[in-house]
């Protein structure tokens, strides 16, 4: 049996993976959620990307985890990246869910289309705290595709203002993740749209990981509303030696 360190996306919390949890520990598993700083209650809006990544370091070591499965959703690529570069020795494999894989370096504002980058400058402007939101149109139409209306509505109210600086901060990386050595594999939702396909996820930012597995699974970027039993076994897949 494995330990899984599930670590979400930008806008949500550890919370909203608890349905794509329960199926893996269900199989016997070990299933951590962590929440990232920046997006728990109470959080100042201002937090780095450094902090962020911090956040999840000292989860490993207050939880006194080894031998992880450490998987990342979207923006997580980015967190799970820099925990690996610190923390190597305690993670087996890397699982990169419809996630940004950074070079040293880079920041998300790196991989995602102009259109996304002056939209989230915008939003920051108007709001004056360091937060970004995402309108409901892109949840909608690009974010979560495969749900139908009232499920999308729902889970847009369970999303939280996110610091728009962990997308403009460069990750610094003494490794990138193609040299490093722990195992690495990609999990690719074939309907997701949160970046257009013509910028797609796969094999555009997968291919950053040198050798890699591919789990492909229908779906959008938000699998863990719409489907967490399906995105479970995905995860399950992915994250077996």
């Amino acid at each position: 049996m494995s330990t899984y360190v599930l670590v979400h996306g930008a806008w949500h919390t550890g919370a909203e993976l608890e349905p794509v949890a329960a199926p893996i520990r269900a199989a016997g598993h070990t299933v951590h959620l962590p929440t990232i700083s920046g997006n728990r209650p109470g959080d100042a809006k201002t937090v780095g990307l450094d902090e962020a990544i911090s956040s999840i370091v000292d989860y490993f070591t207050a939880h006194d985890i080894t031998d992880a499965v450490l998987m990342g959703h979207s923006y997580g690529g980015m967190v799970i990246t820099g925990v690996a570069d610190r923390l190597p020795e305690r993670i087996r494999r890397l699982v990169y869910w419809n996630a940004f894989v950074p070079n040293d370096g880079e920041c998300l504002n790196d991989m995602v289309p102009p259109h996304y980058v002056a939209l989230f400058d915008a939003v920051a402007a108007e709001r004056g705290d360091g937060s970004v939101v995402l309108p409901f149109p892109i949840w909608r139409e690009a974010f979560i595709n495969d749900a139908d209306l009232a499920t999308a509505t729902r889970t847009y109210e369970m999303l939280n203002p996110h610091p728009n600086k962990t997308f403009t901060d460069a990750i610094k990386l003494k490794t990138n993740p193609a040299e490093m050595t722990i195992a690495k594999s990609y999990i690719n939702c074939t309907e997701d749209t949160a970046l257009p396909h013509s910028l797609p996820w796969h094999p555009r930012l997968s291919g950053k990981l040198g050798l890699f597995r591919l789990v492909q699974v229908p779906g959008s970027h938000e699998l863990c509303f719409s489907d967490p039993a399906r995105l479970a076994q995905a995860i399950m897949d992915a994250g077996r030696d």
